[in-house]
C-alpha cells in the first residue's frame, strides 16, 4: 500500500539534461519530481523512493529504457509501478515492444504538455485503482482458495471489481490474476452488457465522462434488467474462469494483441494484457460475448 503523499511522486529517467528540464517545468507545480540519467541508478530509485510514475526514455547509454523497464516488471517491489514511455522513438514498433514489456503509454518528444498531463493523470488514477484492488486482495479471507466450483452474477462495475478481488483469491499469485480478471470482468459491463463501443469509450475519456455514462445505462429501461455472470471451476491441473454478459458481441481477434494502430489510444490494451500477464490463455466463444481465461496450476516438473 502506497504513503499517503501531500503530492504523488515522478521519477524522470533520462540522460539528456534538456529534456530532464522541459518535464521539470511541466510537472514541478502538481508532482515531486526525481530524476535519474542511467538505467541503473533508475532502478535503485524505483525500489528506494517508490515512485507513483516513472517516465521513461528509451535511448540511454548502457541500459537501455526498454531493458529498465523488463527489469521493473520482474520485481515485484516496482512491478506496479506505471511506466510511461518518453522518447524520439516513434516507430510503431518501438511502441509496440513497450507495451509488450508491460509499460502504460508510450509519448513522443517534443513533450506537448497538456497530453503529458492527461497521460499522467489517466495512470496516476489507473494506478490507485492498482493499489487500492490489491489492498482488496490482502484483507480477502485466504480460504478462498478452497473455492472448487461457483457462479456469480455481476450488473455494475463495482460489483465486478469486488469479484474479480475474490476469485482472485482462489488462484496461486492473487496480485496477477485480478488484474486481468477485473478488465474481462468491467469488459462484460461496459462493452457487452450497457454497449458501450470502442469508439465511445474513446470519447468518453477524452471527454471525463465515462463514469457518469456508465451510471447514466445502467438505469435506462433497455440495459436496467441485463447481468453477467462469471464460472469459476478448479479442475485437476487448470483453474477456469467463464464470463458471459447479455451483450451482442464483438470482434474479439483484434484485440488479443497489441495492434500497432491503436497503442496510442487511451485504453484497448486490457484483454491483450490479461491474455499475456494474467493468464495462460484467454479464449472468446461464439459471438464474443463469452470468455475464458484458464490458469495452469499444474506444479512445475522436477
Amino acid at each position: 500500500m502506497k504513503k499517503n503523499r501531500n503530492k504523488p511522486v515522478i521519477l524522470v529517467v533520462d540522460d539528456e539534461s534538456i529534456n530532464i528540464e522541459v518535464l521539470d517545468e511541466i510537472l514541478r507545480r502538481d508532482y515531486v519530481v526525481l530524476f535519474s540519467t542511467h538505467g541503473q541508478m533508475a532502478l535503485e530509485m524505483a525500489v528506494a523512493q517508490d515512485p507513483d510514475l516513472i517516465l521513461l526514455d528509451i535511448m540511454m547509454p548502457g541500459m537501455d529504457g526498454h531493458e529498465v523497464c523488463r527489469r521493473l516488471k520482474a520485481d515485484s517491489r516496482t512491478r506496479a509501478i506505471p511506466v510511461v514511455f518518453v522518447t524520439a522513438m516513434s516507430g510503431k514498433e518501438d511502441v509496440v515492444e513497450g507495451l509488450r514489456l508491460g509499460a502504460y503509454y508510450y509519448l513522443t518528444k517534443p513533450v506537448d504538455p497538456p497530453a503529458i498531463q492527461a497521460v499522467i493523470a489517466a495512470a496516476l488514477h489507473e494506478y490507485a485503482t492498482h493499489c487500492a484492488l490489491q489492498e482488496e486482495v490482502n484483507k480477502t479471507a485466504s480460504t478462498f482458495g478452497l473455492l472448487e466450483s461457483g457462479r456469480f452474477r455481476f450488473r455494475t462495475i463495482e460489483e465486478a471489481r469486488s469479484l474479480a478481488v475474490l476469485l482472485a483469491k482462489a488462484c496461486p499469485e492473487p496480485e496477477k490474476r485480478v488484474l486481468g480478471l477485473t478488465e474481462l470482468m468491467v469488459n462484460a459491463v461496459e462493452h457487452g452488457n450497457l454497449s458501450i463501443s470502442y469508439q465511445e469509450k474513446s470519447a468518453l475519456h477524452k471527454k471525463g465522462t465515462w463514469a457518469e455514462e456508465i451510471e447514466r445505462r445502467l438505469n435506462l429501461p433497455e440495459y436496467a434488467r441485463r447481468s453477467a455472470t462469471v464460472e469459476f471451476v478448479r479442475d485437476g491441473g487448470e483453474i477456469r474462469f467463464l464470463i458471459c454478459d447479455q451483450g451482442a458481441g464483438f470482434d474479439w481477434r483484434a484485440f488479443m494483441k497489441i495492434d500497432p494502430d491503436r497503442v496510442f489510444d487511451s485504453h484497448g490494451r486490457g484483454i491483450a494484457m490479461a491474455n499475456m500477464l494474467s493468464f495462460d490463455a484467454v479464449r472468446y466463444l461464439g459471438r464474443g460475448n463469452e470468455v475464458m481465461a484458464i490458469l495452469s496450476i499444474l506444479p512445475p516438473e522436477v
